[in-house]
This record gives C-alpha cells, sequence and structure tokens, in this order.
C-alpha cells in the first residue's frame, strides 16, 4: 500500500528513476485501457527451456474421443514430430502444426505497444480470428533479489544493469506486492499477448510520461543497436561510464 509507494521514490543515485525525484516513476491510473507504459500480468514461458509437445497414444475407452492417452516428447526444429492419426476433440492436428507444451509463470510485465488498429468487421468476416487478433507487445520483469525461493542475479550484475550497460537490460523496483526487491526487464524478451482480460491482468500502475521517454530510447537502442549519446538515457548512461572510470583510478 502506501508503505510500497514510499520506497519506491527512494531510488538509488545510480539509478536512471533518481533523475527526475521526487516526482514518481510509476503513477496510478483507474481506467481500465491497455496503456503503453502500464505495468500488467501475463504468463511468460521459460524461454530457455527445450518445448515439449503432446502426442496421442490412444485411448483408455476406443468409444471416448474426448479423452486420450498421450506421451511427451522433446520438439527439436530438425525433426518433424509423426502424430499418429487418432482423431481427440481436444486435440486436433492440422497439418504442418505441432502441439507445443512450455513452462510458464505469471510474472510482471510492461506494455510497450498496444499493438496497432483494430481492423473492421467488414475486412474480417469468414476469415480465421488469429488473422487479425488483437495483442499487444509486453516485456517481462524477473526478480533479481538472491533469496531461498529463487537463485536471482548476480549483485555486481544488477548493479551494471541498474546503470544502463545493456540495451536488453533494464533495472526498477516494481510498485506491486512481490518478494523480491529489484526486478530487472527483458527488452529482448518482448513478445506478443492476447488483448483480453483472459491473457492480461491490469495493474493501476503506469510510468509516468519522462518515463516513457527513456523507454522509448531504450526501444530504439535495443531494436537497431544505436543509442543517441544527446538523449536523456545516452547522458545518463554516459555519466555513469565516468563515475566508474573515476572511481578505477
Amino acid at each position: 500500500g502506501n508503505q510500497r509507494r514510499d520506497l519506491i521514490l527512494k531510488y538509488p543515485e545510480d539509478s536512471l528513476q533518481s533523475i527526475i525525484e521526487p516526482d514518481p516513476w510509476w503513477v496510478e491510473i483507474d481506467d481500465p485501457s491497455y496503456k503503453r507504459g502500464r505495468l500488467v500480468k501475463t504468463f511468460i514461458p521459460h524461454v530457455d527451456q527445450q518445448p515439449f509437445s503432446l502426442v496421442p497414444v490412444g485411448r483408455s475407452k476406443p468409444t471416448e474421443h474426448n479423452q486420450a492417452l498421450i506421451k511427451i516428447v522433446p520438439i527439436n526444429i530438425r525433426n518433424l514430430i509423426k502424430y499418429p492419426k487418432l482423431p481427440v476433440a481436444g486435440l486436433p492436428q492440422y497439418n504442418r502444426e505441432i502441439r507445443a507444451v512450455y513452462r510458464a509463470k505469471k510474472r510482471p510485465t510492461l506494455i510497450v505497444s498496444t499493438g496497432g488498429d483494430r481492423i473492421g468487421n467488414i475486412l474480417t468476416k469468414n476469415k480465421a480470428k488469429w488473422q487479425t487478433a488483437p495483442t499487444i507487445l509486453i516485456a517481462p520483469f524477473y526478480g533479481a533479489d538472491e533469496c531461498y525461493s529463487r537463485s536471482g542475479f548476480n549483485p555486481a550484475f544488477v548493479e551494471r544493469v541498474r546503470r544502463c550497460e545493456y540495451p536488453q537490460f533494464y533495472w526498477d523496483t516494481l510498485p506491486i506486492d512481490s518478494d523480491t526487491r529489484e526486478s530487472i526487464l527483458r527488452f529482448d524478451h518482448i513478445q506478443p499477448v492476447g488483448r483480453s482480460q483472459d491473457s492480461v491482468e491490469l495493474t493501476k500502475y503506469c510510468l509516468n510520461d519522462i518515463a516513457m521517454n527513456f523507454i522509448d530510447d531504450w526501444l530504439i537502442w535495443i531494436i537497431t543497436g544505436y543509442l543517441d549519446k544527446d538523449s536523456l538515457l545516452g547522458e545518463f548512461r554516459e555519466s555513469m561510464f565516468k563515475i566508474q572510470y573515476q572511481c578505477q583510478i
């Protein structure tokens, strides 16, 4: 509650967020919009895992088409899985498709794009929904703290992320109840999520306009590899390098 919001104003001096204090980095909003910079929660797959597939191998009852015995097999991009011709109502099989299964976790994420305009019904009539189904683009946060329930990130690495050293990592303290004090967002994990209350849980927090300017600079940086040294983000990052260099001397 209020205690949590007080904590997020006390950012370290070597953090990007400290630049705009005492203005809040995160602000509260009370509308149900999918706004850029809004903090939401979604299920995020572990991208480093090997995906698996569900393969029907038989039925417990030959006449039951809504139940099946399955095996789980690893997916390899070089080897095509051969699915048996076993009709299962809940596992339809289409040509050149596989049934992928991933471990996933509900995580805080940042909306970086609202996904563009909605397409009129006249242009989508009698067409598959996937062709124009609305989505948003989100970037996930990961808990940075080392504790009994997670390995966390190396503290020396977290310090470098906080000082904006890498284009793919961004440091923050989130204004929501959490078992981690620090979080790291991965811009290289940006992914689409269905624009639906079944896929996205809204929080009441959103980055303020100045914070979003930093995020926009960051998005250009991660996508193009170029960071304008005269931008606010570029100037802050340069100042952090100078401080680090002076400390080493």
